[in-house]
């Protein structure tokens, strides 16, 4: 078992982590390795404000041997939406919008029902009745927002300019607003909009010039740079050939460039980072909105987002049977069996799959990338890690 080590502030034990837990995830991360349940694995933890570990191993690519590094790049999917949802937050805190604000007094084709009634909470939260990402529900023909749009667009006559959002809720409802989680990426596509709108500036734009630079976040942003692509994990052939003419200098071509699906924001999951850039976001929250002297957010909003908003809501997505879903604003607070951390722990996955877990009772933070050997959802490398990590804590 090769394990590649990153920087670190100080020894596990100085904080009071037990640092033969670290062997332990590495054996974990290897177990799952040789069994190809992933192909590797990064991480970096944080305990009192200090990473006390940051370290990869197996593979950075899936089509060749190439080692994954501390560093390693790789798109952080719905990660992205806590970024958003912070976004959102700023823009509240300087008094253009609010949480119970309706999305219609800012995107008219929400003006009318069963529409109307939809608040930017309701899109944060997942209960906004909006058809929800496909696979949630095992219904023969699901009306797909997506699938709505490029039907649409197939149809437009090229007069004005395509109506994006129009065609994504034409399917209406699956729920009445307010009654059901269900997990909407697409929702948060609609949030990023209202970030352009409100600010004057493309969301893509505003969350990188206002969150990730602020907290010096090198490796982070929507459009990887040259060094960041130099370090990116590689998912197909493909995207090999994309990286090396990129490096290259060679003009890429975007299968997007003057379609409507160029100009939608990619505020759902279009963030490329890594575990050790996640920290500083991670510990910026758990400092109430602030890393060292740099503040992206009050401690107030900070206690909203990671407060318990649903009551009583249920969840049936994947298959699951939740009477009460625990979720906040933009971030899921998901409690059971599964789980190790501390009450009023928030936490976000991403597809493919990373997560990034944050405990305030504790501070302890841990964010780590294990990208799917088959590509199907697995446990082991989720919730069994977190346990692993959090059982480190004297």
């Amino acid at each position: 078992m090769e394990v590649l080590k990153g920087k670190v502030d100080c020894k596990p034990e100085e904080t009071g982590y037990d640092s033969s837990r670290l062997e332990a995830l590495n054996t974990h991360f290897q177990k799952l390795i040789d069994n190809e349940i992933i192909f590797g694995a990064q991480y970096t933890i944080s305990h009192k404000g200090k990473i006390i570990a940051n370290a990869s191993l197996g593979s950075g690519s899936k089509i060749e041997s190439v080692k994954m590094h501390p560093d390693t790049v790789f798109p952080i999917a719905s990660i992205t939406k806590t970024f958003t949802t912070v976004a959102i937050m700023k823009l509240i805190e300087d008094g253009h919008i609010r949480l119970n604000t309706y999305v219609a007094e800012i995107l008219p084709q929400f003006a009318e029902p069963p529409f109307n009634g939809i608040t930017l909470w309701h899109l944060l939260t997942h209960t906004s009745g909006l058809y929800p990402d496909g696979g949630c529900f095992p219904e023969a023909a699901p009306k797909s927002p997506w699938e709505l749009m490029d039907e649409a667009a197939k149809l437009w006559n090229g007069e004005g300019e395509f109506d994006w959002i129009k065609a994504g809720i034409s399917g209406g409802l699956r729920r009445p607003v307010g009654s059901e989680w269900q997990y909407n990426s697409f929702g948060f596509v609609i949030l990023g909009e209202i970030i352009t709108k409100v600010s004057g500036q493309y969301a893509n734009d505003y969350i990188e010039e206002k969150i990730l630079k602020p907290l010096a976040m090198k490796d982070s942003a929507f459009r990887p740079t040259i060094d960041m692509a130099r370090k990116s994990f590689i998912h197909s052939k493909e995207e090999k050939e994309m990286v090396e003419a990129y490096l290259a200098g060679k003009s890429i071509e975007n299968e997007d460039a003057g379609t409507f699906w160029e100009k939608m924001p990619n505020t759902g999951g279009g963030i490329h980072s890594n575990t050790r850039d996640l920290i500083r976001f991670a510990n910026m929250l758990l400092n109430g909105g602030r890393l060292g002297d740099t503040r992206i957010l009050g401690r107030k909003s900070v206690e909203v987002m990671t407060t318990q908003q649903l009551k009583n809501v249920p969840d049936y997505c994947w298959g699951a049977n939740e009477p009460d879903r625990k979720y906040g604003i933009g971030f899921d607070m998901r409690e059971g069996l599964a789980y190790n951390y501390s009450k009023g722990t928030y936490m976000h996955e991403g597809a493919g799959a990373s997560s990034i877990d944050i405990d305030p009772k504790e501070q302890l933070a841990a964010a780590w990338f294990v990208p799917w050997n088959k590509g199907e959802w697995c446990p082991d490398p989720l919730y069994n890690v977190q346990n692993i990590i959090w059982s480190g804590i004297i």
